[in-house]
This record gives C-alpha cells, sequence and structure tokens, in this order.
C-alpha cells in the first residue's frame, strides 16, 4: 500500500512529535555498539524531516536527548554530543535550502559549549525561513520543564510582576520552553514501548498516540506517512461527543 497516496492533505496534524527509540536495540541486533545505532538512526531523522517538509506540516518536534539520558556512560554521551554536533553542521545547507527554522526547547544550559555554540548558530541562520520548523528536544523532561515554569511563575508573583489570580492556561503556556510551538495533535513512538517518557506531559493532552514496533534506524518515510494516514482515520473530540462534531463541520 502506498499511504502517502491516501494522506488528505487538508487534514494534516499542524504539528507531530516523535520519541525516536530503538538506536541501542538495532545495533545490538546488527553486532554493533550503541552508538552505531545512533549514527544510523540519523538518516530516520533525514527522512521524516524530509517527509514533513514534503506534506507541508508546520511543525515537528524530536525527542533527541533527554535529562535522564546524562545518567548514561559517559562514551555514549560523549559521541552523542560529538554526533549532534556533526549532523547540525552538516545538515545546516540543507535546512537553508529547504526552507527549515531550527529550535531547541529544554535545559540547554546544561549542553556542552561547543554543542551550544553550534546549535545557536544553526538557529540563527535559519530564523527567517517560513517552511517546517525543526524543534530538537535536548536535555529536556517535562518534569524538568514543569518545574522550572513554576519556579519563573513564583519569582514574578513575587516581584510582583504577575498577579496569581490572573494566572490561567494562557500565562502557563508562557513560562513553558514550547511557547512559541502549538501543542502536537500526533506523538509518534517507535521500538514497540508504550510510554511517552517524561515527554511533553502537559502538551499531550490532546495528542493522539501513535506506537509501532519498527526500530528508529529502521523507521521510513513509508512508516512515517503509514502514521499520518492513522491519525487521519481518527476522530478528535476534545471531551466532545461524536454529533457535537459533526454539527462543528
Amino acid at each position: 500500500m502506498n499511504y502517502k497516496e491516501h494522506i488528505d492533505i487538508k487534514k494534516l496534524p499542524r504539528h507531530v512529535a516523535i520519541i525516536m527509540d530503538g538506536n541501542g536495540r538495532w545495533a545490538k541486533k546488527k553486532g554493533g555498539i550503541r552508538i552505531f545505532g545512533h549514527q544510523n538512526g540519523v538518516k530516520a531523522v533525514t527522512d521524516v524531516v524530509e517527509a514533513s517538509a514534503e506534506l507541508g506540516i508546520k511543525y515537528l518536534t524530536l525527542y533527541a536527548f533527554s535529562t535522564e539520558n546524562w545518567n548514561r556512560p559517559k562514551v555514549e554521551v560523549d559521541a552523542l554530543m560529538g554526533l549532534l554536533i556533526s549532523t547540525i553542521h552538516k545538515e545546516l545547507n540543507t535546512l537553508t535550502k529547504n526552507n527549515i527554522r531550527l529550535l531547541a526547547i529544554g535545559n540547554i544550559l546544561q549542553l556542552p559549549n561547543n554543542v551550544r555554540k553550534e546549535l545557536q548558530k544553526t538557529i540563527d541562520i535559519t530564523s527567517k525561513n517560513t517552511g517546517l520548523t525543526l524543534v530538537l528536544a535536548l536535555s529536556y523532561s517535562s518534569r524538568w520543564e514543569i518545574n522550572n515554569a513554576v519556579k519563573n511563575i513564583a519569582k514574578d508573583v513575587k516581584n510582583n510582576i504577575l498577579n496569581p489570580d490572573e494566572i490561567d492556561e494562557i500565562t502557563f503556556n508562557k513560562y513553558l520552553t514550547t511557547s512559541e510551538i502549538p501543542d502536537p495533535e500526533l506523538l509518534i513512538r517507535t521500538s514497540g514501548e508504550y510510554r511517552i517518557s517524561n515527554f511533553l506531559l502537559y502538551q499531550l493532552a490532546y495528542t493522539e498516540l501513535y506506537f509501532t514496533d519498527t526500530l528508529w534506524p529502521d523507521f521510513t518515510k513509508e512508516d512515517f506517512y503509514k502514521a499520518i494516514n492513522d491519525y487521519q482515520k481518527r476522530e478528535r473530540r476534545f471531551g466532545l461527543i461524536s454529533e457535537q462534531i459533526k454539527n462543528q463541520q
């Protein structure tokens, strides 16, 4: 089945988020070390970014490195940071050529200086691009993000910048690292795991979840199109009933 042919361009999710899981298991199956899986996962990233841009999806967020990942063996963390730098540097021309804007969310100050500099340089160069916005979640966890937002709100209340009675969802959202980004309509997780893993917990309140057994390095454009097809078959009710949704259409 050609899943791309069955996609309704008028019903695309505006924002797709992906938990890219399975690099280590893929490498183990191939008889290689974990970084071998991460290196091969870059091809899947390229495919998904291209597919998103071609379809006209506005936002794509990739969970690239969590705050918990800092607890992995130092050799793997160092290799991942090196891979991140080389990939960002290598893909700069591609991003510019395809009108793709790069953003990053998370505790970016935790990243090594050389990673931050390369990341910021690419963000600055692509800031005027108007096509797909590619968001990298780096040193990110949702509990860290929410905790950080609460701290900053408390500081502004203490300094009489913010009135507690005026705090609502819109106000709270402004303190999140995702304040410039709409909530995802679709979350994809690869490798057969059925967890959210501390990713965009606040933002995923009404997101459709799609799980696949495919390990991330094997995830192709066709797999991505299949996920979009599955999403378009679902009825998004946001707490309403089917009849109410139909009356709104």
